[in-house]
């Protein structure tokens, strides 16, 4: 996908960002408390300031699957995904997420699912975490759920995703690559909770509870139902205002 000229969403952004919001229900405030399904984030890890992150590098070793790490870059776009329902159960686009809800994770920019299995990750030797599938379908082992303290996944709050099939929890413990992805940081999974496995949601493009009748598409086809121009262009605007504010004066 093409780069877009920044210096046009910082002139036009409160238009850009209108629209987007009146064409998709989108919120990019802070009036939603809850993650809802559809929504785009950006996930932090607590104890080591990283927000989960791929690109197209795959592993040198292990599955080989594209490569999933960790990154202290704020505005790099390859930190955000969509939250989405599982082929077996639905998730209503603009329904808060439950605490113990199975949901799938999609990286936006690849189409790939977040993904686990008994690999072994390559600096910890902990279990791999990649990125599968394409256009957003690859198979059981991309469920997680997600753990929570109260009765829907908070804005707010630090939660941890246990991995459906191998009950490991995503985690980060420091250890960092060389060449090609110098400084990243491994992600794996781990089998029991400790600080390493807290995430909390950060930027992101947040869906607005639907009006659409009970029975309509869910959000398992979001990648589908919110094209990625429109959202990647949503993202640029927002990588774009962190970096360089807009001045109307």
């Amino acid at each position: 996908m093409g780069h877009l000229n920044s210096d046009i969403f910082v002139r036009f952004s409160p238009a850009v960002l209108f629209i987007l919001s009146c064409l998709f229900g989108l919120s990019v405030g802070t009036e939603l408390s809850s993650v809802t399904c559809g929504s785009v984030i950006k996930l932090l890890n607590v104890k080591h300031n990283v927000r989960l992150h791929s690109h197209d590098v795959r592993y040198g070793s292990g599955s080989g699957q594209q490569s999933v790490t960790g990154v202290s870059v704020v505005e790099d776009s390859n930190s955000y995904w969509s939250v989405r329902g599982t082929s077996g159960a639905s998730c209503r686009r603009g329904t808060p997420v439950r605490c113990g809800q199975t949901i799938r994770l999609t990286h936006v920019n690849t189409g790939r699912n977040l993904h686990s299995h008994y690999f072994t990750s390559p600096l910890s030797s902990n279990q791999e975490v990649s990125a599968f599938g394409e256009e957003g379908e690859g198979d059981h082992l991309d469920e997680w759920a997600v753990q929570c303290g109260g009765s829907v996944w908070r804005r707010d709050e630090a939660v941890r995703f246990r991995h459906k099939s191998t009950e490991a929890l995503l985690s980060v413990t420091g250890e960092q690559y060389g060449r090609p992805i110098h400084g990243q940081t491994e992600v794996h999974a781990m089998s029991g909770p400790t600080q390493h496995s807290l995430w909390k949601v950060m930027e992101g493009i947040f869906i607005k509870p639907s009006e659409t009748p009970t029975g309509a598409r869910d959000s398992s086809h979001t990648h589908r139902v919110l094209s990625f121009t429109s959202l990647c262009l949503a993202l640029h605007l927002f990588s774009a205002l962190a970096n360089n504010p807009p001045s109307f004066f």
